[in-house]
């Protein structure tokens, strides 16, 4: 009776080690397969919600203003570029840029805000996209509207002149004369490579031959380092137009001619006028000579 106890004790251990092995088996196995996946997963993009973001320097803009679109992905591809698209409150698109990942895998672009494409007011939303349509993400930001980005007038710091220009990428801050060079100097901000297309009334500056009738041409400058790039596109009895073409960072683009308007503005030529008038009656009423009598 002991004997066959014993037997049952022993069968009862086997059979009770038979199904707890398995059971303590069974999870290792399951955890090592888990963090082979893991492992595994990421070496490749995500494709959840939280793939890239994209958000923009300021949550509203004027016309003119530099808008900035920036962001960052949980993966980085390498030769996979950011796709960016703006749509203005209608829904019609403005703007596709293909921005590069940095190795950090953030990105960032610059555009400038106006133009024709930019004139309706209100809501506009940017898209990004990483690689495919999973990996995307969205913002919006509001724009006052724009007034086409056509041709505006801007006055001549120093002159009584005006000049009327439009420029892509960038922004007019200023014209100043100056005299001494005989030259116009702009003063841009730049938001990528763009063109200045400005006209020139001819009472302002102008640009002749020895003879002083023919036409020569102006010579440009960007930055102090010479442009040749630039080309006379209009010209007329009254002014000459001119288009130049900059590069992004440019902060100075300078017009230099044979002849600038003189120093001398019309009060400044009423004020010597009248100085002269007023000296030749005092010399015919006291008989004051500037030339000696013999």
């Amino acid at each position: 009776m002991s004997t066959r106890f014993k037997g049952c004790v022993l069968l009862a251990i086997l059979v009770s080690a038979t199904g707890v092995a398995p059971a303590f088996a069974s999870p290792y196995s399951t955890q090592n397969l888990t963090d082979t996946n893991s492992t595994i997963g990421n070496t490749f993009p995500s494709s959840s919600s939280s793939a890239i973001t994209v958000t923009t320097d300021k949550p509203s803009y004027n016309d003119g203003d530099k808008v900035t679109i920036s962001g960052s992905t949980k993966d980085y591809i390498s030769g996979t570029p950011v796709t960016v698209i703006i749509r203005n409150p209608i829904g019609n698109v403005i703007k596709v840029d293909q921005v590069d990942l940095g190795t950090d895998r953030a990105y960032s672009t610059s555009i400038m805000a106006g133009g024709s494409l930019w004139q309706a007011a209100g809501t506009y939303s940017v898209l990004v996209e990483f690689g495919s349509k999973d990996r995307s993400a969205t913002t919006t930001f509001q724009f006052a509207g724009s007034g086409g980005g056509g041709s505006q007038p801007i006055k001549v710091e120093g002159t009584d002149f005006s000049v009327t220009y439009s420029i892509t990428n960038g922004k007019v801050l200023g014209i100043k004369a100056d005299i001494q060079s005989k030259s116009l100097i702009v003063s841009i901000q730049t938001f990528g490579d763009g063109v200045l297309t400005i006209t020139l009334p001819r009472g302002l500056i102008e640009a002749k031959m020895h003879d002083n009738q023919t036409d020569d041409k102006y010579f440009v400058l960007n930055d102090g380092q010479e442009n040749t790039d630039f080309q006379e596109t209009n010209t007329t009895p009254t002014d000459r137009t001119l288009s130049i073409p900059f590069s992004d960072g440019t902060e100075e683009i300078e017009i230099i001619g044979t002849w600038i308007v003189p120093e001398f503005g019309p009060i400044a030529a009423l004020v010597l006028a009248i100085a002269i008038i007023s000296i030749i009656a005092v010399s015919a009423k006291t008989g004051l000579r500037f030339m000696p009598k013999y």
